[in-house]
């Protein structure tokens, strides 16, 4: 009972114990993959903006999936990310659609403008 009602206020415990364990396979990576996976893992946490915790944790999952590989089969971090890190970080995170936090601000902002519009015909 009192485990539901901790989720309820701060999510899934089994989310969180998944997303610490991704975060420690990618702590565990050798260099230089280790250092490019924190980079892109932590521009995730600013750009991602991900809220459904599901989606999250599978993102995470398959990021140290992705540089677990690389490291096994020494691949060059570059033909990992391309020429530009930014936009392989942007495409993987948008692969993943799920809910984000602008999400609920971009309905009400329409809301707001769709509100707006009815007072001015009046």
């Amino acid at each position: 009972m009192a485990a539901k009602w901790i989720e309820f206020l701060t999510g899934s415990l089994e989310q969180k114990k998944q997303y610490k364990q991704d975060k420690a396979r990618i702590d565990a990576l050798p260099e230089p993959y280790g250092t490019a996976a924190k980079a892109v893992h932590r521009y995730f946490m600013y750009y991602g903006g991900i809220t459904d915790g599901d989606t999250l944790v599978t993102m995470f999952g398959d990021l140290a999936d992705l540089w677990e590989r690389a490291a096994a089969d020494q691949t060059p971090v570059r033909e990992i990310v391309g020429d530009d890190p930014v936009a392989f970080a942007e495409s993987f995170a948008q692969a993943y659609g799920g809910t984000q936090w602008i999400d609920k601000e971009r309905a009400r902002l329409s809301k707001a403008i769709e509100d707006a519009e009815r007072t001015e015909h009046k």
